[in-house]
């Protein structure tokens, strides 16, 4: 391995928003990014962008197999990976628990549990063989505070929180950083995935009022990337300037 390489990012997700922007950020800072997502045309457009420092993986991490194989295959001078940033995630619908789609919750759990993870854990022998890594999974507010249709959404989000938590019980002392960031109202396409393409819809979600960009994300992502190794950030958690906590809900009977 050639010590005067580049530091090199595994993002999962890559495609668009937070992934994106991450991955835009730390190849300005000279960072190798790994980029990874199913959109292979939006992979092979965004690798163009980054340059020579960047190398595209068109897979599903919902698949263990293309995972595993996709991990494996890593070419030399891109396999000492010192940050892995398990991104990819969404929301589907926003019905109530009886109402909800059965397949919706399975893409859910498929991807935002499983997906984070057979990446987690077909990287992490690499980073402990290196004694050196960092995991930076992205939760959600959902994960702590409940609303209305996130039923599984949130429940989701609560295992990434949660699981962070436990990978650092486990990694202690082993030269791997855990941390769960979690944000809160953020303008990408997670709306349009959760409308399921009704872009109009989407819009409203973040019609008049401040929301967090996706390069907010990034430049978190990258100072909790570069701490000095003395201390670990368990979780952090980022709500939009307009959002903020309600009082519980009261049903009066009459």
């Amino acid at each position: 391995m050639n010590s005067n390489l580049p530091k090199t990012i595994f993002i999962t997700g890559a495609t668009s928003g937070f992934g994106k922007a991450t991955a835009t950020l730390f190849n300005e800072k000279g960072w190798q990014t790994i980029i990874t997502g199913r959109r292979a045309d939006r992979l092979e457009e965004l690798a163009k962008e980054l340059g020579p420092k960047s190398l595209p993986l068109s897979f599903d991490v919902s698949d263990k197999q293309s995972v595993q194989t996709a991990i494996k295959n890593l070419p030399p001078n891109f396999n000492k990976i010192s940050v892995l940033c398990n991104n990819a995630g969404l929301a589907l619908g926003l019905e109530g628990a009886d109402n909800a789609e059965l397949d919706d919750w399975d893409q859910m759990i498929d991807t935002n549990i499983k997906g984070l993870v057979y990446t987690t854990r077909t990287i992490l022998p690499l980073m402990v063989d290196n004694k050196e890594g960092h995991i930076i999974n992205l939760g959600s507010v959902a994960g702590s505070y409940p609303y209305p249709g996130g039923n599984v959404y949130g429940g989701t989000k609560a295992f990434v929180s949660q699981f962070s938590l436990n990978l650092r019980a486990d990694l202690v002392g082993k030269g791997i950083n855990v941390t769960s960031l979690e944000p809160g109202l953020a303008e990408t396409e997670f709306s349009i995935v959760r409308f399921k393409g009704d872009r109009e819809k989407a819009s409203q979600v973040y019609k008049n009022t401040r929301v967090i960009s996706p390069e907010d994300i990034a430049e978190t992502i990258y100072w909790v990337s570069t701490r000095p190794k003395n201390i670990n950030i368990n979780r952090i958690e980022i709500m939009a300037g307009d959002q903020a906590f309600n009082p519980f809900n009261v049903v009066k009977k009459d």
